[in-house]
């Protein structure tokens, strides 16, 4: 998911604190890669393994410039995980997460979504929920969103589930997105690294 950031810092304690020199920046997947069609599995190993593949996440979401929120199957990989960073000081990770909601009040707003560069559509999501899982290490987790942060969390999770936000959209407008999508310079590539030309020129138009 995408956002205009307004601060680049990530002071969250829930992070990861590895070594830069182990990160590898990943590409994002894009629509028409069937991984992103598919649900993510269950994480049942914590290891290294798991920690480089979160900090690598965080790095790939500062990539992109205005992202907050990156599921594992945007940058190919099947596990059940997301990471997010509302460039306000709130930020972490959440493996096999489930979330809840304690109403139904409705917030309405643009979405976009990383791995549909160059788009934006008005979607309603719910105002309120919660997030609990487990991080990198195993232990229980809980995350409390609202507004920005509830839509996100919302937003990661269809991805895990592998929906996309056009598909709360009713077929005629997902035609039309889909139609529009076709024509866009990236159309026709599977994944994109974040910091190269024909991602970032896409991607800077929704701010």
């Amino acid at each position: 998911m995408t956002f205009v950031p307004s601060a680049d810092d990530r002071t969250d304690s829930d992070n990861p604190g590895l070594d830069a020199s182990s990160v590898v920046l990943l590409p994002v997947t894009l629509l028409g890669n069937p991984v992103l069609r598919r649900r993510c599995q269950e994480v049942t190993e914590f290891g290294q393994s798991l920690a480089d593949l979160v900090q690598s996440m965080f790095e790939t979401l500062a990539a992109t410039g205005n992202g907050v929120g990156l599921s594992a199957n945007q940058v190919g990989r099947p596990e059940r995980l997301f990471v997010f960073d509302f460039h306000d000081g709130m930020t972490g990770h959440i493996v096999n997460p489930v979330i809840s909601t304690a109403d139904h009040e409705l917030q309405g707003g643009d979405e976009a979504c990383l791995s549909i560069p160059g788009m934006e559509l008005p979607t309603s999501r719910l105002a309120h929920c919660t997030v609990r899982g487990l991080n990198l290490h195993g232990k229980p987790v809980e995350h409390e969103g609202d507004g920005l942060a509830a839509r996100c969390f919302q937003h990661e999770m269809d991805h895990l589930n592998g929906k996309l936000y056009i598909d709360l959209h009713p077929v005629k407008v997902r035609k039309r997105i889909e139609q529009e999508v076709s024509e866009l310079p990236w159309w026709g590539h599977e994944a994109l690294d974040p910091r190269s030309p024909l991602y970032v020129d896409q991607n800077q138009d929704e701010e």
